[in-house]
């Protein structure tokens, strides 16, 4: 059955291409850039360097994130300091407020260092201690290749409760391209 399938299609290929002839050169700028009137967009991979100016980020002085804008809304992000310590990349959402005004929410999970080695050692690590959510509003450039912004960081503890550590920052972006 699956081989008969497969012969249908081909001979519908055939048939498609004997009588249509072969199809026209695709134009590739058409799929990858946007119309010429319309505003930039966030879709793509962004590099940001922030300051916070309260909270527990505030005293780190070199703090960069990684943003992936994807189309449909969702987003990650990643920063230089994800490994200090160990957590995941952080997940969210944006949307399009005006002309070059967007809002992003995205969270990520926070952990805490095991109070001795020996817990390593045993196969233990870095346990869940909350979670960390951060809002901020994007104002894009008018030629769509840098951003500046403000942030505002929440943190909640297991529970879900708030917690110490909150602040709010500033951010400078700019849209990697080749």
């Amino acid at each position: 059955m699956r081989a008969m399938a497969l012969v249908s299609f081909g001979a519908i290929g055939v048939l498609g291409a004997s009588t249509f002839g072969s199809p026209a050169p695709v134009n590739s700028a058409l799929f990858n850039s946007p119309p010429a009137n319309s505003a930039p967009d966030l879709v793509g991979q962004w590099r940001a360097r922030l300051q916070f100016t309260s909270g527990a980020f505030a005293t780190i002085k070199d703090l960069e994130f990684m943003y992936v804008f994807n189309q449909g809304g969702t987003m990650t992000e990643s920063s230089n300091y994800d490994a200090a310590p160990p957590v995941p990349p952080a997940y969210g959402i944006w949307r399009r407020l005006g002309e070059r005004e967007f809002e992003v929410k995205y969270q990520f999970y926070v952990t805490k260092a095991p109070s001795a080695f020996a817990e390593i050692a045993r196969g233990g690590g870095w346990e869940p201690a909350g979670r960390g959510v951060f809002l901020e509003r994007i104002t894009l450039a008018e030629d769509g290749r840098t951003f500046s912004s403000k942030i505002e960081y929440e943190q909640f503890d297991p529970s879900g409760k708030p917690a110490a550590g909150g602040g709010k920052a500033t951010g400078r972006g700019v849209r990697l391209a080749f």
